[in-house]
């Protein structure tokens, strides 16, 4: 409980030192991901808040906890019944150069079985360039290091925003693509792709597979998402989709797989309710 609650202060400190006049949201999101084999139930709770620093400079935090349910089949074995991530994420932006920005992240996370300790800690980040080619769009290119694949590894990311109109918005690039619509300052709309994946250190004693030290997820996504302003500062969200090319294993300490549950495709649910001000 020491090695928890230490490590939970390092992932609030940056938002304690923030005012809480700064722009923020808090949203909990409940998804399920059914397969033939395994249901995936995942809870997420989020609060973010961003600051202006200067004219040139801003900073964005964004602190989650996530909780993923594994219910199997009754002929499967090798059975992990729970998952867990604490996850913050600090964003910085400044604007080096007219119409150029430079953004660095540093994303500390934990992502453990049950029993949370110093080990589970891993470090993710991304350093973007931001180019305003015109009054419509921005080109982002950079380096992540991220687990969208599972394991975490450096890859390149780069996206294009085109702004087609006062209501309808166009995001093309990797790991995430997006385009959305607002009929009214109540409703939007966006259809969704991703690449998204995780990977969860596994409880020693409580191994399933004497080789196993870590479970692997990844997917490709297509969502439709459609987001509801209900009262003032109050949203709902409606999540319905498709994951395809969804992958679950075990793997031990050189990432050579032990154990592949074959789960195939599935499609996705999902509800969420946020307060933003």
């Amino acid at each position: 409980m020491k090695i928890r609650f230490i490590i939970c202060s390092v992932f609030l400190m940056s938002i304690l030192s923030m005012k809480a006049q700064e722009k923020f949201s808090v949203n909990i999101d409940l998804k399920t991901e059914p397969t033939d084999k395994i249901d995936f139930n995942k809870t997420n709770a989020g609060v973010f808040f961003s600051r202006t620093i200067s004219s040139k400079s801003s900073i964005k935090n964004t602190l989650s906890y996530t909780n993923l349910n594994l219910s199997y089949d009754k002929d499967s074995f090798k059975s992990i019944d729970q998952l867990r991530q604490i996850q913050d994420k600090f964003e910085f932006s400044h604007e080096i150069l007219n119409a150029v920005k430079l953004i660095f992240s540093l994303t500390p996370t934990a992502n453990f079985q049950h029993n949370l300790d110093f080990s589970d800690l891993s470090l993710l980040g991304s350093f973007e360039i931001s180019r305003q080619l015109n009054s419509k769009t921005t080109l982002n290119i950079g380096a992540s290091r991220t687990a969208v694949f599972g394991n975490p590894k450096f890859l390149p990311v780069a996206s294009l925003n085109y702004k087609i109109n006062e209501n309808a918005n166009l995001l093309v690039g990797f790991p995430d693509s997006k385009i959305s619509y607002s009929n009214n300052i109540r409703n939007k709309f966006s259809l969704n792709n991703s690449f998204n994946g995780n990977f969860y250190n596994l409880d020693v004693q409580n191994n399933i597979n004497n080789n196993a030290v870590k479970a692997v997820l990844s997917q490709m996504t297509t969502s439709f998402e459609y987001e509801r302003n209900v009262e003032k500062n109050w949203f709902l969200n409606f999540k319905a989709g498709y994951d395809f090319d969804k992958k679950y294993k075990l793997t031990d300490s050189k990432d050579h797989t032990v154990h592949d549950y074959n789960i195939g495709n599935g499609y996705v649910l999902g509800i969420g309710i946020k307060y933003k001000q």
